[in-house]
């Protein structure tokens, strides 16, 4: 049976992206008579807002999506990212990182799929873990893993590259965990067994199926979506709102839009005026 699910961050509006990136997961799953789950990622600090995730709730059910069983919040799964870090640093995979943005900005060598790549400054140094992000360590943790590879619906087996992340933060200070942590977890957790995300996520599956293979995790399929963008081929952001004179869709909803035929439209491509569906990706295996 196939499993999918929508795991919105409540630290802003939901907007046009959000909704066609739900209503794929719900339909990806109810047409095959599975299951499709709603996770809250509330765990970043005071921008997780509680009446965000209310919003993005009633959002979703203006969109008539509806999912199975109860909603599940990243805050009730501390214990658990906290578990995962000490298996990994026990298995000497990671370690201490006190640098700055700033810091790597101005040593870094090279660009990975997140901007500048860390140098690893910190490995290997006696760093003060006390308010430290906790780094993993690349090169130890895929000469353990092996060669590994994963599958995507649309692209076809690939072959896991995490390398060209660097050492990737999988502790952050700021947070309990990385969004690579978090959410490889709470897929195995909840027993997802297709992944549907954005094109602008792909990249990101390489460190996932890392990490599955490093922790013991199931390994589920991937479905990487094109993304909505605007004509500039922006994709959509929180933080500009739903493109160009665009609303988000708890202000659409507010309207008195109607979200059934939104939805509708969102299904067969009918989209407003200044945003698209973009290119995809030209993805070697």
């Amino acid at each position: 049976m196939i499993r999918t699910r929508f795991a919105p961050s409540p630290n802003g509006p939901l907007h046009l992206g959000h909704a066609y990136a739900a209503i794929v997961a719900h339909d990806r799953a109810r047409a095959s008579g599975g299951e499709f789950l709603l996770r809250i990622e509330d765990i970043d600090g005071a921008r997780s807002r509680p009446e965000r995730a209310q919003e993005h709730v009633e959002d979703l059910q203006w969109l008539g999506l509806a999912w199975d069983g109860p909603i599940v919040r990243q805050s009730s799964r501390l214990a658990e990212y906290a578990d995962a870090a000490e298996r990994l640093k026990a298995m000497r995979l990671l370690y201490p990182c006190q640098c700055t943005r700033a810091d790597v900005l101005a040593s870094a060598k090279a660009e990975g799929p997140d901007g500048p790549i860390y140098p690893g400054t910190c490995r290997g140094r006696d760093v003060d873990p006390a308010g430290a992000a906790w780094r993993l360590d690349m090169a130890r943790a895929t000469a353990l893993a092996g060669a590994l590879v994963w599958r995507d619906e649309l692209a076809g087996e690939q072959t896991a590259r995490p390398e060209i992340f660097g050492d990737v933060v999988l502790v952050r200070k700021d947070a309990p965990a990385s969004y690579h942590l978090a959410a490889t977890l709470d897929d195995a957790t909840d027993g997802v067994t297709l992944v549907t995300r954005g094109l602008d996520l792909f990249a990101a599956t390489h460190v996932h199926r890392l990490l599955q293979e490093l922790l013991g995790l199931a390994v589920p399929v991937w479905h990487h979506h094109l993304l909505l963008v605007e004509e500039s081929g922006r994709k959509l952001a929180k933080r500009r709102g739903s493109g160009q004179g665009g609303l988000g869709l708890a202000e659409m909803r507010r309207s008195g839009a109607d979200g059934l035929a939104l939805a509708e439209d969102l299904r067969v491509g009918r989209l407003p005026t200044g945003i698209s569906l973009g290119r995809g990706l030209d993805i070697r295996a």
